[in-house]
C-alpha cells in the first residue's frame, strides 16, 4: 500500500530525531557520520533514520566516490507548509473573533450572562 506524500512526510517529521537531522542538513550537506555526532545512536540507527526521510522526499543522498552525502530537498516541505498555512489562516481568523469579542467584552456591551 503506497501512502500519498503527505502522510509519509509527515510521519517522516514526527520523529525528533528526524527533525534535527532535518535542521542539521538545513546548514549543508552532511555523511552519517556528520548527521550521528550529536546523537547517542548507532550510525545504522541514524541511517534508517535517512532512509525514511528520503523516501518521504525530504533529502536525497548522493554519491560522491566513498562519501554518500545526505542533503535537504526544501521543495519538498512546500507540500507541509501549504496544508499548514490552511490551519494558520484559520486559527489567525479565530483569535480575531476572540479578539474582537473580548474588546466588546471590556466595554461592557456584552450581552452574554451575567448582564
Amino acid at each position: 500500500m503506497q501512502t500519498d506524500p503527505l502522510s509519509a512526510q509527515f510521519a517522516a517529521l514526527a520523529d525528533p530525531t528526524r527533525r534535527a537531522i532535518l535542521a542539521r542538513l538545513s546548514e549543508g550537506e552532511a555523511s552519517v557520520n556528520e548527521l550521528a555526532e550529536p546523537f547517542d545512536i548507532s550510525l545504522p540507527a541514524v541511517s534508517k533514520h535517512l532512509k525514511v526521510l528520503e523516501k518521504a522526499g525530504l533529502i536525497s543522498r548522493g554519491r560522491e566516490a566513498q562519501w554518500r552525502p545526505a542533503r535537504l530537498e526544501p521543495m519538498a516541505l512546500k507540500g507541509v507548509a501549504e496544508w499548514l498555512e490552511h490551519y494558520r489562516r484559520f486559527w489567525d481568523a479565530s483569535f480575531d473573533r476572540l479578539d474582537a469579542y473580548l474588546k466588546k467584552i471590556q466595554q461592557g456591551d456584552d450581552n452574554g450572562p451575567g448582564n
